[in-house]
């Protein structure tokens, strides 16, 4: 009986001894891998390592390759393509040499390399003066158009010598010279001949994207400006009444008008010329060119001259 109860005791132990073997391993699988640093440690070594490789191999210069980049830059450029002086150079006129690159000279050193940058710079400076040219003198056929319509429609009513036409910076200039028959001295509401003249000129500029600026000018006799104060109103007041006339019977949308006042500060002849009293009294209607502002410069130069 003893020696029983002794072995069923000592089964007990193992069974316990076992169980507590197992919930042991359990919590050993359970615990935190403490060497995953290593992961990123050799994650960190690759990365520098490629970083090294990349430096390296941009440090190598393929000569050929650099001959072919320069000479499609100055063929794209407008420039000849040019070869490399001496075949394959090296950038360093010798490999062993410790005197640092010569930038001055151009890449690689070499006088050739140089004239070549100059050359294809200058080229594309060359082809960007001929575009604007270009661009200037098909804006002045434009304005020939324009103006030769002005003058057919101005011809029909015997009105041709009326106005003046001349192209600078602006755009295309038409002066209309405000004498008697375009408004009384000294006021600003179109006469009956003036009403013609405008709407000759009206329907020419009507249909264009263009936008229009009317300037009023007056003379140097400031004593004639009628029921206005001074030359600064009066010559408002006649720009406002051709923009009006313009927007009212050639449609012109009023976004594309504009209106100022000279008074006497711009005139076409100085005080003591005899023409200065009647031809510095005007309207000037101008057609703006939408040109960017270099290029509009280039217009009074390609225009015909007179």
């Amino acid at each position: 009986m003893s020696g029983g109860g002794h072995a069923a005791k000592g089964g007990t132990k193992g069974a316990h001894a076992k169980g507590h073997g197992k919930k042991h391993g359990a919590q050993e699988e359970e615990h935190e891998n403490h060497e995953r640093w290593l992961v990123s440690y050799a994650d960190m070594m690759t990365l520098l390592m490629v970083l090294f490789i990349v430096l390296f191999a941009i440090s190598q210069v393929d000569q050929k390759k650099f001959a072919e980049l320069k000479n499609g830059l100055a063929v794209g450029f407008g420039s000849p393509s040019v070869a490399f002086d001496g075949g394959e150079s090296t950038l360093m006129e010798s490999s062993d040499s410790d005197s640092p690159m010569d930038m001055s000279s151009g890449i690689g050193g070499t006088t050739s390399d140089a004239t070549a940058i100059q050359e294809a710079v200058a080229a594309k400076e060359r082809a960007s003066a001929s575009a604007k040219q270009k661009a200037a003198q098909q804006e002045v056929e434009n304005f020939e158009k324009i103006k030769a319509k002005i003058e057919e429609s101005l011809k029909k009513q015997g009105l041709a010598d009326s106005v003046k036409f001349t192209i600078d910076e602006r755009g295309l200039v038409v002066t209309v010279v405000t004498s008697a028959i375009v408004f009384d001295g000294g006021e600003a509401q179109l006469l009956s001949t003036g009403r013609e003249i405008m709407a000759g000129i009206g329907p020419a500029i009507a249909g264009l994207p263009n936008k229009i600026e009317v300037d009023g000018h007056t003379n140097q006799l400031a004593g004639t400006t009628g029921s206005y104060p001074s030359g600064w109103e009066l010559s408002t007041a006649r720009a406002s009444t051709v923009v009006r006339f313009l927007h009212g019977n050639a449609g012109i949308p009023e976004n594309r008008l504009m209106a100022s006042g000279f008074a006497d500060t711009k005139p076409l002849y100085p005080a003591d010329d005899p023409r200065a009293a009647s031809l510095n009294r005007r309207v000037e209607i101008i057609v703006l060119s939408s040109l960017p502002a270099d290029t509009r410069a280039l217009l009074p130069s390609a225009a015909p001259s007179e």
